[in-house]
């Protein structure tokens, strides 16, 4: 992969809401990667998770929860650090996508419904970060500079 490559995935000029909308925003993700990877904060792990995605025709129902876990999991533990912003947050923008049409979108929009308000909105955050990168304060600011540093 071409150094020029590496350096526009990691660079970003985005000032401090790229970070405002990563620190909360990698946790939401980094707990609920949680529960479908570990059972953790009432999940149902990789077994419960996985029988649940084979139930509503997301098959193989392990491998899916093992992939949807993961993704959000790390993924939002990349947006937690600032860390490969961009290519975590395509990864997580294709997850909500999947979670809201395959789970959410019958439901109508409310969450009280088990609609897709709430994926709607990570996606929003997650197609945010796409674009911008990570922002202030992020390791890819550290490691590429801003934007300007990809044009070199």
């Amino acid at each position: 992969m071409s150094q020029k490559l590496i350096q526009r995935i990691l660079s970003t000029d985005a000032g401090l809401a790229a970070l405002a909308l990563r620190i909360p925003v990698g946790i939401i993700f980094i707990a609920h990667g949680a529960q479908k990877l570990f059972g953790w904060f009432g999940g149902y792990g990789l077994t419960g998770t996985g029988q649940w995605m084979e139930s509503i025709g997301l098959t193989p129902g392990y491998l899916m929860a093992l992939m949807s876990g993961s993704a959000e999991f790390f993924g939002g533990l990349a947006l937690l650090l600032g860390l490969l912003v961009r290519p975590a947050s395509a990864v997580l923008s294709f997850t909500m996508l999947v979670a809201i049409f395959s789970v959410h979108i019958g439901n109508g929009l409310f969450n009280a419904n088990k609609g897709y308000e709430f994926g709607l909105a990570l996606l929003a955050v997650s197609v945010a970060l796409l674009v911008s990168g990570g922002g202030s304060f992020s390791f890819d600011r550290a490691v590429a500079g801003g934007r300007d540093a990809s044009r070199n």
